[in-house]
């Protein structure tokens, strides 16, 4: 009966550690992505504050310009009075994906709620230190397509992740690896498909 019981615990073990693993390889996916993101948007845009200020550079025509601009309010200018609002909304996004994280054991998820912190991150430190006073500062923007809002690399990093959370949802994926079905698949005897 021990016999019997310890073969039962020993065969769990690998499954066991697969999951802790995956886990552990999401975490460190997402921390990697999210400090490559926010580092790229604070680099930038301190680049753009210097390299911007004497005018426009035209990349391709009139068609993607690089025009710097701080933004008070949200997409296309909206919100200006508003500016604390998008700070208190960027402080509890914030701590919302930073609490999602611990259950991440997806390597799509990991790299979605990265890009989500960056993004979310990179708006937010601008909103707390720049003029003109804390938490009411402006964003800077830099990249300008015709008939759309100036944006920044968080923005591209927010809807990339937006994306991919989309993509992960429709695809079944949990935030844990799982996918829907899982569990009845188990019950069955047939594996579960760790998910991507």
């Amino acid at each position: 009966m021990q016999a019997a019981r310890g073969a039962s615990l020993n065969s769990s073990d690998p499954v066991d550690h697969d999951t802790a693993s995956r886990g552990l390889d999401a975490r460190l996916i997402f921390v990697a992505v999210g400090v490559l993101a926010y580092a790229l948007d604070l680099g930038s845009k301190e680049w753009a504050i210097r390299a911007l200020a004497d005018g426009d550079v035209p990349l391709v025509g009139d068609w993607f310009v690089l025009h710097l601009t701080f933004n008070p309010g949200a997409a296309f200018s909206t919100g200006t009075d508003f500016t604390i609002v998008f700070t208190c909304l960027a402080m509890l996004a914030v701590v919302v994906v930073l609490w999602l994280s611990r259950r991440v054991g997806s390597i799509g998820w990991a790299i979605a709620l990265g890009l989500l912190l960056g993004g979310v991150g990179g708006n937010l430190t601008d909103r707390i230190v720049r003029e003109p006073e804390p938490f009411h500062g402006h964003v800077v923007d830099f990249l300008m397509l015709p008939n759309w809002p100036v944006f920044n690399i968080a923005d591209i990093c927010i809807n990339v992740a937006a994306g991919l959370i989309i993509l992960q949802t429709f695809r079944g994926i949990s935030l844990d690896g799982s996918r829907d079905g899982d569990t009845a698949d188990a019950g069955a005897g047939t594996p579960a498909d760790p998910g991507q």
